[in-house]
């Protein structure tokens, strides 16, 4: 409980002068990667049917911007929305050690309160801020025998979702205890969807970022909910995880800013195929190799990575294609890329098909000794004149390190954009400067135009 009261304090006090230039720098830039990956939400089936829902059930108008149609809703239906939208494209951000997607669960419901309270820059990233450092956190708490079974972005989300709510409703620590147990409780989200192909992920990035605003706002009522929602006897830890790591919940607060560790996705598709993709990639440019030369492929991976895209052995949709690593290598083997555009055009072509068909997974003892913190990539290439070529790469494409200059986060924005016709070029052109300088405005107020006419 000591822990939890102690994250519970650093959510509710942590203020923006508190923070280091590089951490509100890159909040920042994780910002404006969020807006992309918000914008490119716009033309999905599974979101227009959770758009409705909030069209139905929530009011028609409000304070809080859903930024792909540029309506307006409450903070509440706002948040479920942009964080489902967000949450389909496969570009938003990762921190690899808790195998959280941050940016899709704390942004919505911190914009969408900020907007509502007329917040400021400052305080809207200081709630960043603190929804990405509770939970990344707790992520690392529930572990790796959490993930085999539940969507950490859907439990451990919710708490960082909780976090930054908190923290813009100006919760104390007392109050923020009770939000993170209020929090803890509605906690959900099952891998089982990925064999069918469903559309639960996006179901559970909405209603983290909602759940948490819930979460939040009863707490700043007075409402009470479990002190000891981690690791009491009948807690998240007790139900979701057989090797908790009490310590995580509170390591190094104030000094480890864990925002900083995120990693941007460079191929759209499920991180877990991005090490393997990008050796592959390094292998052929060094081979001097084309796809025709290449007979198989086998991705030497971490267990974790057998267990989300295991279950993905004949990809039906577009967004199940995402989780093959058969179909991401060769995406990457034929196009030279993963990117939206590329996985739009090609995901059902016969040539991907019958070059998925020879790439295989295989655990490898190496690669899981380096996860969780680090994602390496190994693949071997059986090539069709009989050479056997191997390459492990340690620092995948935009991981902290190999990371994305800002030119490139707001081209792969703008990509996302107008990918889905959210945006054009010539409104993300306008738009960007301002999301850059989002910590010096006095007011969070509508990021997008108003909508077409």
């Amino acid at each position: 409980m000591n822990a939890a009261r102690e994250l519970a304090e650093f959510a509710a006090e942590i203020r923006f002068d508190d923070l280091p230039e590089t951490v509100v720098s890159y909040a920042t830039d994780l910002f404006v990667d969020w807006v992309g990956s918000a914008l490119a939400g716009a033309s999905a089936r599974q979101i227009a049917a959770i758009r409705n829902l909030a069209a139905r059930m929530g009011p028609i108008d409000g304070a809080s911007e859903i930024l792909f149609d540029r309506t307006t809703s409450s903070p509440l239906f706002a948040a479920l929305v942009n964080a489902a939208a967000s949450h389909v494209a496969e570009q938003d951000d990762l921190h690899n050690a808790s195998v959280l997607h941050p940016a899709t669960v704390v942004f919505p419901p911190a914009l969408a309160l900020a907007q509502a309270r007329g917040a400021s820059g400052r305080d809207f990233l200081t709630a960043v801020v603190a929804g990405y450092e509770v939970g990344i956190r707790v992520g690392e708490f529930l572990g790796q025998s959490h993930y085999r079974v539940f969507h950490t972005t859907g439990t451990a989300g919710t708490l960082a979702a909780a976090a930054a709510a908190g923290r813009l409703l100006g919760l104390d620590a007392a109050q923020m205890l009770h939000c993170f147990g209020s929090a803890g409780t509605q906690a959900a989200g099952l891998w089982e969807f990925l064999r069918d192909g469903a559309d639960s992920k996006q179901l559970h990035s909405g209603k983290a970022a909602m759940n948490g605003i819930i979460a939040a706002d009863l707490a700043q009522q007075g409402f009470t909910a479990a002190r000891d929602i981690f690791t009491g006897a009948q807690g998240m830890a007790a139900g979701m995880s057989s090797a908790p790591d009490v310590a995580a919940l509170n390591d190094r607060l104030h000094s480890r800013w864990a925002l900083c560790e995120t990693s941007f996705k460079w191929h759209a598709s499920c991180r877990h195929t991005h090490p393997a993709a990008d050796a592959l990639l390094a292998l052929m440019a060094e081979n001097h190799l084309a796809a025709d030369d290449i007979a198989a492929i086998t991705a030497h991976v971490h267990d974790a990575a057998i267990d989300v895209l295991g279950p993905v052995t004949n990809p039906t949709s577009l967004h199940q294609a995402k989780f093959s690593m058969g179909t991401v290598l060769a995406m990457v083997a034929l196009h030279g890329r993963a990117d939206v555009e590329t996985f739009a055009r090609h995901w059902n072509d016969p040539a991907i098909h019958a070059l998925a068909a020879r790439v295989r997974m295989t655990p490898d003892a190496d690669v899981q000794a380096a996860y969780p913190a680090q994602w390496h990539g190994k693949v071997t290439v059986e090539t069709t004149d009989g050479r056997i070529l191997c390459r492990k790469l340690t620092i995948p494409r935009g991981d902290p390190g190999n990371g994305l200059s800002r030119d490139e986060i707001a081209t792969k924005a703008t990509a996302l954009a107008t990918h889905t016709g959210a945006a054009s070029a010539t409104e993300m052109a306008a738009l960007l400067p301002g999301l850059w300088n989002i910590a010096q405005q006095p007011a969070i107020t509508r990021l997008m135009p108003l909508p077409r006419a």
